[in-house]
């Protein structure tokens, strides 16, 4: 049965909407590709920008790392010869001695300050310090630490080096911590106090958005 005029003209029509529709989505699929394309680029042009302020930022650090160890490693380097094995059954309290008086501020409960430190066991090995070489890493801020410490640095001056004799119970008790602090180790500190460097601000990612 042959088609009049109008089935045919309506045909055409379908056909023409149908192959709009296929280019429309064809390029709608460009489109959004080309959009990708843009994001990604964009992702990565943020991400080199950040690790462009990262890595002035840790030039700032280390900057300031490498002064403040030019200050205060002749200080503190001096009296590594006081690390010595002691006789744990003796440490009872908290016990201070003096190495150098400081001329700063005297630390109480909300001082701000921060520290370099030697620390050692019993038997006269160091398990943490800040002497890394003939250098100091990054001063410990004053805060977070344990109780014979807080209590061990009260009174002394800014500039100051002190020794603390920390009992068991005020350092890491019953649970130690890793195989230089066993359970119910007392532990000594050489502590040199120190002002609490300029903060360096790190670079937020979110700023880049």
């Amino acid at each position: 049965m042959a088609t009049s005029t109008g089935q045919r003209v309506g045909i055409w029509i379908i056909a023409i909407v149908m192959a709009l529709g296929t280019i429309g989505s064809f390029f709608a699929i460009i489109l959004q590709n080309d959009n990708a394309k843009v994001d990604q680029e964009l992702s990565l042009e943020q991400q080199e920008k950040y690790q462009k302020l990262l890595d002035e930022y840790q030039k700032k650090v280390d900057a300031q790392t490498n002064e403040l160890s030019t200050q205060y490693y002749p200080v503190l380097s001096q009296f590594t010869g006081e690390v010595q094995p002691f006789n744990k059954d003796d440490v009872k309290e908290v016990a201070t001695r003096e190495l150098k008086e400081g001329d700063g501020e005297v630390i109480g409960d909300d001082t701000n300050y921060s520290a370099y430190y030697i620390g050692w066991n019993p038997d006269g090995k160091i398990f943490d310090q800040s002497i890394d070489g003939e250098k100091l890493i990054k001063p410990l801020p004053g805060t977070g630490l344990i109780e014979g410490w807080i209590e061990g640095v009260k009174g002394m001056k800014i500039g100051g080096v002190r020794e603390i004799t920390i009992p068991s119970d005020k350092a890491y008790g019953e649970t130690g911590s890793g195989d230089l602090i066993p359970p119910h180790t007392p532990l000594k500190f050489i502590v040199l106090a120190i002002p609490t460097p300029e903060t360096i601000p790190a670079p937020d990612f979110s700023e880049l958005q």
